[in-house]
């Protein structure tokens, strides 16, 4: 995987050339024209599909996107400065899809109700293309957090902003209701890996029946939520 560095261009004044939340800006924070904002698409739009289907031969880099995008390095550069940014602006474009956490209504219903559904919802978003986008992308990049910030670091910015948005989801799901906010916290924290774990097992060969599986693991964390102190 290419790592960024001085060589791969400058880091852009306006961090991630946002296209979401703004006008989209090249790497030197000059607006797009629409030739650039198509080419711009065209990249991410790449780069979300070979993320999506695993990578090229279990890889993905800027300069595969860029190879089979049909632009050059140098047009990676123009648009994101460096691999960091293009990563960077995947993530804003997924993020702004709300793929990854499709919720429905979730804060109504019992504790066990509402506990099944979100369960459901986070299965749906790994299932999706930007869901399988994501979990490809976080595969490639450093796993510690320090080494991610410093090499990555809009990237890390980005995937920050992705854990606020599954924070904000989470605490809206059980408004209405009294639970040990301990007890909440910790659930938050497990529910991401135990839905991945099942997810994955899925797509080996298992005797596991998977549908059971999340239905108990729904059940035991309400279970727990609920249970006395």
């Amino acid at each position: 995987m290419t790592k960024p560095s001085s060589a791969q261009g400058a880091k852009p004044k306006d961090p991630a050339s946002r296209g979401v939340t703004g006008p989209a800006l090249n790497a030197r924070g000059t607006r797009l024209n629409r030739r650039g904002l198509e080419t711009r698409a065209r990249m991410i739009r790449t780069a979300v599909e070979m993320l999506a289907g695993g990578g090229h031969g279990g890889e993905a880099s800027a300069n595969l996107v860029a190879k089979r995008a049909g632009v050059t390095w140098g047009t990676v550069q123009h648009q994101f400065g460096d691999v960091d940014g293009l990563w960077a602006a995947v993530l804003e474009e997924l993020g702004s899809q709300g793929d990854m956490l499709p919720w429905k209504e979730l804060d109504d219903g019992s504790v066990a109700e509402r506990m099944s559904r979100i369960v459901d919802a986070i299965w749906s978003g790994l299932d999706s293309p930007a869901g399988r986008a994501v979990a490809t992308l976080r595969g490639l990049l450093p796993r510690d957090t320090a080494e991610l910030t410093e090499t990555y670091p809009r990237t890390a910015e980005q995937l920050d902003l992705w854990d606020r948005r599954w924070r904000r989801a989470y605490a809206r799901a059980f408004r209405g209701l009294v639970v040990d906010a301990y007890r909440l916290e910790r659930v938050r924290h497990l529910l991401p890996a135990a839905v991945h774990g099942l997810y994955l097992e899925q797509r080996l060969s298992t005797w596991t029946d998977i549908e059971d599986a999340r239905a108990v693991l729904a059940e035991s964390i309400a279970g727990y939520l609920e249970a006395p102190h």
